[in-house]
């Protein structure tokens, strides 16, 4: 990490840098991320040295009181640690940036879309308690409850590393409360996270290829939303990738986003080609895709959250859905490296 410092620190002092104000900024917050993990380290370091001669002396003095002092500071310094080593995984070439992040419902109408709803209640709390900036880029409400699409930008530091644990299927089993009989019913609601990515990322998209179309915005917006047709919803025909922009009052702005997101999401789904081909010339079984069931959260008959690529689970549905997901997001980190490894 030293190394890699020492060679961007040169580049944030060349005067010209600040020409492209885009990459002047994200120079800095590498070496910003960078110097915040080299400090980590050394603090981690010192407080292990500590430590060790904490326990020397209370060897050499034969002082048992010492024993509740060192066995707090070795619980605390384990987890420091853990969550350090935790941290030095996200080192994907987009792990530290930010991501888009689209909650979209499955079949079963009212039900599902008011599982979307749930599920967007419970990530905008686990953003808020990570300080997380998020700006709506689209939000369409469901027809009788809860939403039909829900696309989010979400900055922060290691946002897309952490939060691409959440991609994939979400199922919920639950007395539904839009059923007269309170029978028992399942609904699956999509999470799909991905990075948002520079601008000189190549990403090769033909204008012929695209479907626009522009509609009024049917969100909060204030006066303008039903008054011009402001939304952007853009069609990429070959691989059927359809993404919709509403939060600009600006036809031109939300046309701009909505391609960003678009150019996101085709680089994604380049980056996953590229592994299923290599897997197979390699003879490796194991899934790669994303889109199977991750998680199931159960309500009736009995409360769990369970994690199907991890097995991690909880009964206390009721802090999960308050956007307490730290256990689930560190456990996938960890399963993912060893996934890695074999």
């Amino acid at each position: 990490m030293h190394s890699e410092l020492e060679g961007l620190k040169p580049q944030l002092e060349d005067p010209n840098i600040w020409d492209d104000q885009q990459k002047a900024q994200d120079l800095n917050r590498r070496i910003k991320r960078l110097e915040s993990a080299i400090e980590t380290h050394e603090t981690l370091a010192d407080r292990g040295a500590d430590l060790a001669t904490l326990i020397e002396m209370a060897e050499e003095e034969e002082a048992e009181s010492e024993g509740d002092e060192i066995r707090s500071e070795l619980k605390s310094l384990t987890k420091a640690v853990d969550s350090y080593e935790l941290q030095l995984t996200l080192s994907g070439e987009h792990d530290a940036g930010n991501c888009y992040f689209t909650i979209h419902p499955g079949a079963g109408g009212t039900e599902s879309c008011d599982w979307a709803d749930m599920l967007l209640r419970m990530y905008n709390r686990h953003f808020e308690q990570k300080d997380y900036e998020v700006e709506v880029i689209d939000y369409q409400p469901g027809d009788e409850a809860g939403v039909k699409n829900a696309t989010l930008w979400v900055k922060g530091e290691y946002a897309h590393g952490r939060l691409k644990a959440e991609h994939g299927i979400h199922r919920l089993v639950r007395i539904s409360p839009f059923d007269s009989q309170s029978r028992r019913h399942t609904s699956f609601t999509s999470v799909t996270v991905v990075p948002e990515i520079e601008d000189e990322v190549d990403v090769e998209i033909d204008d012929k290829d695209l479907r626009v179309d522009t509609y009024r915005a049917s969100g909060a917006g204030g006066q303008h939303v039903n008054k011009t047709d402001s939304a952007v919803r853009i069609t990429h025909l070959p691989s059927g990738i359809v993404v919709s922009c509403q939060n600009e009052r600006s036809q031109h702005k939300n046309r701009a986003t909505a391609m960003k997101v678009l150019r996101a999401r085709l680089y994604e789904k380049q980056q996953k080609e590229q592994e299923e081909k290599l897997a197979a010339a390699s003879g490796v079984k194991k899934e790669i895709g994303w889109g199977h069931q991750i998680r199931s959260y159960v309500f009736h008959p009995y409360n769990m959250v369970k994690d199907h690529r991890t097995s991690e689970e909880t009964g206390n549905v009721t802090s999960v859905m308050d956007g307490n997901l730290d256990a689930f997001i560190e456990s996938y980190l960890r399963w993912s490296l060893e996934e890695q490894k074999s």
